[in-house]
């Protein structure tokens, strides 16, 4: 028997909300955690990022606010601003009530117009933990009506050290609350806070399989001895030619780097990372969503809240530290029944890592030879016959018939339409093939590459189409 929403407690009005913007069926952490939260129980919830966590705990706080108070009656504390935005926007779009207010607070974002919002009376308190406490010091938060309180990402608030301003907002807050915190894994020091300020609480858990999604494709590249992974990802990218890429790096300043470095070479990329303001990141993701930029280099820490549907390639720029991190980055592809591929690009000391990975995911990588000069040029040609065919079917080619016909008194057809095609293919030709000489078939070999590399042909690794039905 399939649950529904209105199974689990909600308001008729809100059940025919929710069909409206699309949600008709409860996720699994859904159907767990809101009749308890609707029940007034305190709940910890272990689930990974994507499950429908936002809604587990907005849904029954929307339930149960008063509209007609203008006092902060639930505060979501998450550790990043752009969490806090998207959870902002999801709870947001849970209610069509115009007399909802809330209040997304987060530094990088003048706390001027915060208080002035404050002042003028705010429901429900979206916010990181630093800008809360800030508030609270000044006296312009106050949490004295305060009814509702959750812990959102807890484990990332550990893994950021918010953990100390977690508990001294905690221990302001109003004894007589209901808590909930939600938490992808559950580390003994979040159980110790949860044991300190929930009170008999409910745990619910969604079994989440550690394997990766078998619907991405994921491949290793060797980066060959004596090359930058600059240069090896380049002629990756020409073969891959990724609708949309999200590429991991490991620090602001290689993020910088590594997008100057595509942009130079002319590919519609944008870099994202902690030193950017709100305004910008904001931008930026704007722009990524509506296909205005095709790729984003970013960090770890700064794309925790960047989610693009649709997303068909995530690269491993630099590996992360952990598997556990790995399975979440290349989870941002093939989601919706669709198929994803997730690149790395691995150093001979990055071998471990790569094992790690392996026994984690219970997955073996796939091993590609970097493409060469002779293959990216075969592809280029094509595209170029591609294009070629489309034009011969357009109207426009009447207009140029002309200048062939006076160019054929002198010259063989055949040699006037090859010079037409050279002039076409040195424009579109990658830039970075021009100014690497040193890149052609002969490129340095590497013996530390696993065996199954050997001989395997490189070419495009591409998504199967969704269904008509999707």
């Amino acid at each position: 028997m399939t649950l529904s929403f209105n199974s689990l407690g909600l308001s008729e009005a809100r059940v025919r909300h929710l069909e409206k913007v699309g949600f008709t069926v409860p996720t699994a952490i859904q159907a767990q955690a809101i009749p308890h939260l609707m029940s007034g129980r305190d709940v910890v919830g272990q689930a990974q990022t994507g499950t429908g966590k936002t809604a587990a705990f907005s849904l029954p706080l929307l339930e149960q606010i008063s509209f007609n108070s203008h006092d902060v009656q639930a505060l979501i504390l998450t550790p990043t601003r752009e969490l806090a935005v998207q959870v902002y926007q999801s709870i947001r779009s849970f209610s069509d009530d115009r007399r909802l207010q809330v209040l997304p607070i987060y530094g990088g974002q003048s706390i001027d117009i915060q208080i002035q919002r404050l002042r003028r009376g705010v429901q429900i308190i979206v916010g990181t933990p630093g800008r809360v406490l800030d508030l609270l010091k000044r006296g312009d938060l106050k949490l004295d009506k305060l009814g509702w309180l959750v812990l959102d990402e807890a484990d990332e608030m550990l893994n950021m050290g918010f953990i100390q301003d977690v508990e001294k907002i905690l221990s302001k807050a109003p004894s007589e609350r209901q808590t909930a915190f939600f938490s992808a894994t559950m580390d003994p020091s979040i159980r110790e806070l949860a044991a300190k300020f929930l009170r008999s609480p409910v745990t619910v858990t969604v079994e989440q399989p550690k394997a990766a999604p078998t619907r991405i494709n994921q491949v290793a590249y060797m980066v060959p001895r004596g090359w930058t992974k600059a240069r090896a990802l380049q002629p990756i990218l020409e073969m891959e030619d990724p609708e949309s890429a999200l590429i991991f790096v490991r620090t602001r300043k290689a993020a910088a780097d590594l997008t100057r470095q595509l942009q130079a070479a002319g590919h519609s990329v944008d870099e994202y990372h902690g030193d950017l303001s709100q305004a910008q990141r904001e931008r930026l993701l704007l722009r990524f969503r509506q296909r205005q930029v095709r790729w984003v280099v970013a960090t770890d820490i700064a794309a925790r809240g960047l989610h693009v549907e649709d997303l068909t390639h995530v690269i491993n720029y630099d590996l992360p530290d952990s598997a556990e991190n790995y399975v979440h980055r290349i989870g941002r592809t093939g989601r919706a029944g669709k198929e994803g591929v997730a690149i790395s690009l691995v150093h001979p000391l990055d071998k471990r890592k790569v094992k790690d990975i392996e026994r984690h995911s219970r997955q073996r990588l796939e091993w590609g030879n970097i493409p060469t000069r002779a293959q990216i040029e075969a592809r280029h040609l094509q595209k170029l016959q591609d294009q070629l065919l489309g034009t011969l079917a357009g109207e426009r080619i009447a207009s140029f018939l002309p200048i062939v016909a006076q160019l054929s008194e002198e010259y063989d057809p055949h040699t006037i339409a090859a010079a037409a095609l050279q002039m076409a293919y040195d424009q579109t030709r990658p830039v970075w093939m021009r100014v690497d000489p040193g890149f052609n078939d002969d490129q340095p070999g590497d013996d530390s590459r696993p065996r199954s590399a050997g001989g395997s042909k490189p070419k495009p690794i591409k998504r199967s189409q969704p269904s008509a039905s999707k």
